[in-house]
């Protein structure tokens, strides 16, 4: 019995030499655009059929596995209606069964990989059974100020995360039909607090794992891990170069001419500077081991010179100034 060929590439819109990069981000894209929840009403029924699609198309063409099996149709790719496996497939569809009712992937699907649905279920009727299967694991952006980065120390969070639907199981079938409450995706949102404990010195872009807070797994699996990836939020005084810092200071003219000790912030506290006379504006003065901390120790803070030229004088001031100026001649 012949069955409707599903072009897994042009579900996805992309190309058949796409990489695992290219396939991942236009599965991502499609299913934030037609995830059943987004949707209401009729939209909401074509909405689940797309994105079943598009789960089915992922499942093959992410896994290096299916997908080689799936290119191996070479010319067929393009039969369309009434496909049947070439030679080399046979094997691959002895779990179909086409008399029963709709399931969560096309029989295009089991006719290739036996049955073997993602997320752990099968199509009804066809005898196929998972095991328990662990949850996904889960990356999120863990945001932190300078300061928790610099100190560490225990963190709260709200974290969004997807959890597996209770009115399924994490099947996405409700008997034959879609799960009404997940949309046929086998998951629903949900939100959970964490206490993370940040360690000092913790650099940006690197990755916290928490073990077992992740993914749910279905059919009685273990937690996928949840990793956080590391951003430093803007400061308001200090720019950071790696493990350095750099702030500005503001000299007057008379600091910057004759020198002067001045009152620095730093992640301790505020430190006195010597300014040496003569100091030019952008001139950068080093504070060592006041920047962040790494395996050799500390970085250094960097204070960038900014002089203020006064808007206004009095008027001994301006006569002051203009001696000064006429010194400057001589």
């Amino acid at each position: 019995m012949g069955v409707t060929y599903q072009d897994y590439y042009k579900t996805l819109g992309v190309g058949r030499e796409a990489t695992e990069k290219e396939i991942k981000t236009a599965y991502r894209k499609l299913a934030r655009q037609w995830h059943p929840d987004l949707h209401t009403g009729k939209a909401k029924e074509e909405a689940e059929e797309k994105f079943k699609l598009i789960n089915e198309a992922y499942e093959v063409l992410k896994d290096a596995e299916k997908r080689a099996k799936y290119d191996r149709l070479g010319a067929n790719w393009q039969a369309g209606q009434d496909f049947r496996p070439p030679p080399d497939m046979d094997g691959f569809h002895f779990y179909t069964d086409f008399a029963g009712g709709a399931g969560g992937f096309s029989d295009f699907f089991e006719m290739m990989f036996g049955g073997a649905a993602p997320g752990g279920f099968g199509r009804a009727g066809c005898g196929v059974r998972r095991g328990p299967v662990r949850g996904r694991d889960v990356e999120a952006n863990l945001e932190l100020t300078l300061e928790e980065v610099y100190r560490g120390g225990d963190k709260v969070l709200q974290l969004a995360h997807r959890e597996l639907c209770p009115a399924c199981g994490g099947t996405g079938h409700d008997g034959s039909a879609v799960c009404y409450r997940c949309g046929g995706t086998g998951e629903i949102a949900g939100h959970k607090k964490l206490t993370v404990k940040i360690p000092p010195g913790v650099r940006r872009d690197s990755r916290i794992r928490l073990k077992g807070q992740g993914g749910d797994g279905p059919a009685g699996g273990g937690r996928g891990d949840l990793y956080l990836k590391v951003r430093l939020l803007p400061h308001p005084v200090f720019k950071v170069r790696d493990v350095d810092l750099e702030t500005e200071i503001t000299l007057r003219p008379d600091q910057a001419v004759l020198g002067d000790k001045v009152a620095v912030p730093t992640l301790d506290g505020s430190v006195m500077l010597k300014v040496p006379p003569g100091t030019r504006a952008g001139k950068r003065l080093r504070l060592r081991d006041k920047g962040l901390p790494d395996r050799q120790g500390r970085g250094d803070q960097y204070v960038r010179i900014v002089i203020d030229i006064p808007g206004q004088l009095s008027g001994e001031e301006e006569q002051l100034y203009r001696q000064l100026a006429e010194l400057r001649k001589k």
